[in-house]
């Protein structure tokens, strides 16, 4: 994050612009794609999405690189502490930490509603103790607090030609579409953690358990019931990309740009899990660099031809209403 970025985002007060300097620098190493279509919002939009990303990244890594033998209840104290950090801040309408200073000065500017947070930090709690899903319903509810919440508090800053309200199933739609993706690529590692993000009765019947699963780990390749199971979880995270879709069209047309790069991106996960033959556990499915560049290239002369028409109306993105 540039200074004209946050001089862009208004933001200029030196403690503030620290808090979201470090945002940044949670969000650039912890999610390449996201970082890398973040290049493509307007300026003034990069600082407060690089917050609310970089917020849930230091979160999750509180859970999931937590020192080895660390207590759950520890874990736990340490979940607890935040969040009270955070509410009062968010009740006060600024914060002294050097993280949640901006994520707590975001939430001010776009109206943000409180329970998005409580929503995310209960997903979060949820992984010290629930290890597996028995349906989708029950995974849905983890889901909804670890990603459709992200995209509701997002939408805000990015900005809608249509109300909030019609934006906000899309845009928690494809919270949840980019979720199950990293639990479909991330399933071996995952099981290193010893958690498995999929529904055990969808798995079940293609005759696929947690301890198969193991299995195919330990051998470091996917078993042929496996390999059925995981194609029919990306045929269903693939319908919920398909109601995603729509809601890049009612965003302010300087950030659909970005949103539509993240979208072909995290879709190209799911191409690369089928061109392995749906073999996660023989090696990390990634989109090449050369992937990722050519797809945010081609969206970057339609960010510019937005911004130049905003330039020219005058006029900065919607949707400021609380949510």
């Amino acid at each position: 994050m540039t200074g004209r970025e946050l001089d862009a985002a208004g933001i200029r007060e030196p403690r503030l612009r620290r808090a979201y300097l470090r945002c940044r620098e949670l969000n650039a190493r912890h999610g390449r794609t996201y970082y890398l279509a973040t290049r493509l919002l307007a300026p003034a939009q990069r600082p407060p999405v690089h917050a609310l990303y970089g917020f849930a990244r230091w979160t999750d890594d509180l859970v999931d690189e937590a020192t080895p033998g660390t207590a759950p209840a520890t874990v736990a104290a340490r979940l607890d502490e935040l969040a009270v950090a955070l509410a009062a801040g968010l009740a006060r309408g600024h914060s002294d930490d050097p993280v949640l200073a901006a994520v707590v000065d975001t939430a001010r500017r776009y109206r943000i509603a409180p329970e998005l947070f409580t929503a995310f930090l209960r997903s979060m709690r949820m992984d010290l103790t629930t290890t597996d899903y028995p349906d989708r319903a029950a995974l849905a509810e983890y889901v909804h607090g670890s990603a459709e919440v992200i995209g509701l508090q997002v939408l805000p800053v990015l900005g809608t030609v249509t109300s909030l309200t019609e934006a906000r199933g899309p845009a928690a739609a494809l919270g949840t579409a980019f979720q199950l993706t990293n639990f479909l690529r991330d399933v071996a590692e995952d099981l290193d953690r010893g958690r498995v993000y999929l529904p055990a009765d969808e798995l079940a019947a293609f005759g696929v358990d947690r301890a198969l699963l193991r299995w195919c780990r330990d051998r470091g390749r996917a078993e042929p019931r496996v390999r059925r199971a995981l194609a029919d979880q990306i045929a269903t995270t693939r319908a919920i990309y398909r109601r995603a879709w729509p809601g890049i069209a009612m965003l302010d047309p300087v950030s659909r740009p970005c949103v539509a790069t993240a979208f072909r991106l995290y879709g190209g996960i799911l191409e690369r899990i089928e061109a392995q033959d749906h073999d996660v556990f023989a090696r990390r499915v990634a989109v090449g660099t050369g992937r990722r560049l050519a797809v945010a290239g081609t969206a970057l002369s339609r960010a510019v031809v937005a911004r130049g028409r905003r330039r020219l109306a005058g006029s900065g993105p919607s949707g400021k209403e609380h949510i």
